[in-house]
């Protein structure tokens, strides 16, 4: 449909001058497609999950406990980008919610990586930093990254909340967590898309519950 719109504008030629142009263009617009795709999909299976997911973070900073989060690679990336947005603000002036990403501090990596295995990186810093009462979101497209898992058992095991997000139907993650959010594709990149939406929309919720009379 993008496509037909595209051709119809002009924007996307029938027959181009620039054939290498036309081509990175149909590209481009087979991606957004994909990830619009994606996120419908993901709308339509898992409203009830992502309700649920923000929920559980309302109730975690509404009783004064913290959200850690760890993730590998890119979803390492993602929590990180979720902490920031606790920490310093999503959409509204307010104050800073405590959030911690376990995947910033090399030394504490590396010092767990080299003493208990790179499997042990989160779960320790979990059974260091964590209380009963905190949340801990583990983020994994294939719902199988070891040092995730780890972490959600220690995390399930210290009586905190535990969280999950993923792709497909959630892999071993799924088995590891109160609930998990299960983006239903194998593309990596889609999933990790669809995670990074899904936590803006509950940072928004968050800040709504917690900051505004709405």
């Amino acid at each position: 449909m993008l496509c037909a719109l595209l051709r119809k504008s002009g924007i996307l030629r029938m027959t181009p001058v620039d054939s290498r142009s036309d081509a990175y263009t149909r590209w481009a617009v087979e991606e957004i497609e994909a990830s619009i795709d994606l996120k419908r999909r993901t709308l339509e299976t898992q409203l009830p999950v992502i309700v649920a997911i923000a929920q559980r973070i309302v109730d975690t900073f509404r009783r004064g406990n913290r959200v850690l989060l760890c993730g590998n690679g890119g979803s390492a990336a993602d929590a990180q980008h979720i902490a920031a947005e606790f920490v310093s603000r999503f959409r509204r002036e307010r104050r800073g919610l405590p959030a911690i990403a376990l995947t910033t501090d090399t030394s504490i990596l590396t010092a767990i990586g080299n003493d208990y295995g790179y499997e042990r990186v989160f779960a320790r810093q979990v059974e260091a930093l964590g209380q009963p009462g905190d949340a801990v979101i583990g983020i994994s497209t294939s719902g199988t990254s070891a040092s995730v898992l780890a972490a959600m058992r220690t995390a399930r095991d210290g009586g905190m909340t535990t969280i999950g997000l993923a792709g497909a139907t959630g892999g071993l993650l799924i088995d590891h967590v109160e609930v998990c959010l299960c983006v239903p594709s194998h593309n990596t990149a889609r999933i990790q898309e669809v995670h990074i939406t899904v936590a803006h929309v509950v940072c928004e919720i968050v800040e709504r519950a917690l900051f505004s009379s709405v």
